[in-house]
């Protein structure tokens, strides 16, 4: 198990005094990322983490693109400061609008997330049901969600479903419940769930929602993420610049916009929820 230190400012060092340096920065806007980080503590059990929270601006998926855009740019200058040499950006909606910029200006490798519509469209292509996207209203509003969707739904078999609550249930560490039982009855009871065979987690956040919404799913519907895909892209991209996955010192340190210890503290429960999942 890897040693989780919480820290909003400072650098940290280790108890002998020597500065720890940070090799994998992943960052979103609150908690989401985490689930990201989780599996990637799973794939790459001995590198060292940083995770940026951007406490001061969450949710990112109700706010204006060009909003979105600074804050994420300056977050990861920040978190650049701190010694990062990859960064993952872990949450759909800070990839769509800023990852190809970020990868302008910065030359270490950096990954981003997409909602995983090809995987789902061809895992049922040979069944004819529909998909279901669950995202933030600004990933499905954004060019690359609908670039991606006509890339590879040709069958026109792909919906959209905007789930924006359940960012704010996830911040206030929200993830079971009849509340949220009520919820999911709610957003989906306008879609015949028997069309469907796939459901997407689009947003990271989402992640800590599956066994929730398999809940009130019929058995038959699947639910997808990212996730595993985007470590997997990590790892590949470590090893095509020569990183090693086995150099690290096996530290998970997390930091907020906000400096808020108390947000810290959430960090580290929503990280241990995100380890069982």
């Amino acid at each position: 198990m890897k040693k989780v230190i919480g820290w909003a400012i400072a650098a940290f060092t280790t108890t002998d005094g020597n500065r720890v340096q940070m090799r994998i920065g992943f960052f979103d806007s609150g908690l989401g990322g985490l689930t990201v980080l989780a599996e990637s503590l799973r794939r790459l059990p001995a590198k060292d983490y940083l995770y940026m929270a951007d406490t001061l601006h969450v949710p990112y998926g109700t706010k204006t693109k060009e909003d979105v855009r600074r804050y994420v740019l300056e977050a990861v200058e920040t978190m650049v400061g701190q010694g990062i040499d990859a960064l993952v950006v872990a949450c759909n909606t800070a990839t769509s609008i800023a990852i190809n910029e970020l990868r302008e200006i910065y030359s270490m490798p950096i990954v981003g997330m997409e909602p995983a519509v090809k995987p789902a469209v061809e895992m049922n292509r040979a069944t004819g049901k529909r998909v279901l996207v669950c995202a933030t209203p600004l990933t499905l509003s954004m060019p690359k969600y609908y670039a991606l969707v006509s890339r590879v739904d040709g069958n026109g078999i792909v919906d959209s479903l905007p789930l924006p609550e359940l960012v704010d249930y996830c911040e206030r560490l929200v993830f079971d419940g009849e509340e949220l039982a009520a919820y999911f009855r709610r957003k989906l009871e306008p879609f015949d769930l028997d069309r469907y065979g796939i459901i997407v987690l689009g947003c990271t956040h989402f992640i800590y929602y599956r066994d929730a919404l398999r809940r009130v799913l019929p058995e038959s519907i699947e639910i997808v993420d990212g996730n595993a895909g985007t470590v997997r892209r990590l790892a590949a991209l470590l090893t095509r610049y020569g990183i090693s996955e086995n150099d690290g010192s096996g530290d998970v340190r997390l930091m907020c916009t906000g400096g808020d210890p108390a947000y810290i503290r959430k960090m580290g429960i929503a990280l241990d929820r995100a380890r069982t999942l």
